[in-house]
């Protein structure tokens, strides 16, 4: 998450300098792709441990939240 904001504040600087907009928007492309790594592993930290837990319980709604959640960060 630090190299994240450290990536995003690098390009907030490029935009203020008025860097040239192709090198702006690869490290734009760059920030997504690091930001999807995150959220990849964060989505299967969360399947293994609190949608287990709900699982286990009997709470069958959290299929839909997942579901929901997965639909979205597929856009």
């Amino acid at each position: 998450m630090n190299r994240i904001e450290g990536q995003i504040r690098g390009i907030k600087g490029m935009i203020e300098r008025r860097d040239y907009c192709d090198d702006v928007l690869n490290q734009i492309s760059s920030a997504q792709a690091a930001l999807d790594g995150v959220s990849k592993l964060l989505l299967e930290k969360h399947m293994k441990s609190c949608v287990r837990e709900r699982l286990e319980t009997g709470d069958t709604e959290v299929v839909d939240e997942v579901l929901k959640t997965v639909f979205r960060m597929m856009r």
